[in-house]
């Protein structure tokens, strides 16, 4: 049987190992949906599947066992929940869209969360929008606070949310309870000087603890929302490392910006040669310095007065070379 593997995979269908079988690789932008729209996917899996489905890595679907020559098939019971998740789409009749850029990952934000500081679920589906379809290997994951649970470090754009804490005198009784829980939990940027507190602004990290701990709302979350934006986080087989900070307390028009300069960037410096055509994007930064990527990145990017720009980054981690 003949089979167009690159268009089979633009189509989000996996090459499997089982001959003549493939899996269809459904994402969710942000990994949260209507509850409804999981009756395609059952669907899929009983009638056109083996009857199971793997939860992905990346907060998606994937649906193994699908014979090639059900594939139309299954492109039209995905219809609806491709319409139902606001994705991209190119054409009605083609199916499920794929490209190298990965779904958005993100925790679950605010909505649900204590400790986030803004909907993860909305930035991420506006990232989606700003971004999709896109063939070059993007990886981006979006987390509420600085506990990180979506491990955004490990992508090539982590975007952290953060809370700048608004602190009433007026309504503080002393009673250290924001101290306490700074010390504690998180990196200790308050003291108390002549019975009120003092916050350490080049110290602090925004994660809100302050905001959660205080017992008489002496401190709230700022009405401005801002973000900690890192780059160039990767695993895989060579050179795996951490994403370092890029810019904090940056506001969320900025980060899209500077996602979709980086875009052009590759374009311009892309190795076409690499493995599926498909260059990770820090290889490309190492190649060409940090500088020039800044360069293209900050395009017409207009940070507020707030915000605090890197002006070098060196990433650690293994080296394999």
């Amino acid at each position: 049987m003949d089979m167009n593997t690159k268009k089979l995979k633009k189509n989000a269908f996996r090459i499997t190992k089982k001959r003549y079988l493939t899996a269809s690789r459904v994402r969710v932008p942000g990994g949260h949906m209507n509850a409804e729209l999981l009756a395609a996917v059952t669907k899929i899996a009983k009638e056109y599947g083996n009857g199971t489905v793997h939860i992905t890595s990346r907060q998606g679907f994937e649906i193994p066992d699908i014979p090639f020559g059900d594939i139309p098939k299954v492109n039209e019971l995905l219809q609806p929940l491709i319409e139902g998740l606001h994705i991209n789409q190119q054409a009605k009749d083609g199916g499920y869209p794929s490209s190298g850029t990965r779904n958005i990952t993100a925790c679950i934000g605010n909505c649900v969360c204590p400790y986030a500081c803004y909907d993860t679920t909305a930035f991420a589906k506006r990232v989606e929008g700003a971004i999709f379809p896109n063939d070059l290997h993007f990886k981006i994951a979006l987390t509420g606070c600085p506990n990180d649970c979506a491990k955004v470090r490990m992508h090539d754009f982590g975007v952290i949310g953060m809370t700048l804490p608004q602190y009433d005198k007026g309504r503080c009784v002393n009673c250290e309870a924001c101290v306490k829980a700074c010390k504690k939990k998180s990196v200790e940027a308050l003291k108390t000087v002549n019975f009120k507190v003092e916050r350490n602004h080049a110290k602090c990290i925004g994660c809100g603890e302050c905001v959660i701990n205080c017992p008489t709302r002496a401190w709230t979350r700022s009405s401005e929302q801002y973000y900690r934006l890192t780059l160039m986080g990767r695993t895989g087989k060579k050179n795996p490392r951490l994403g370092e900070d890029f810019i904090k307390w940056v506001d969320e028009d900025s980060i899209v910006k500077i996602i979709l300069n980086t875009y052009g960037y590759v374009k311009e410096y892309i190795d076409t040669s690499a493995p599926g055509g498909k260059e990770h994007i820090g290889y490309i930064i190492d190649r060409t310095g940090f500088a020039e990527y800044k360069k293209w990145a900050m395009k017409g990017v207009g940070l507020g007065s707030d915000a605090e720009l890197r002006e070098t980054i060196y990433w650690g981690g293994v080296d394999y070379t």
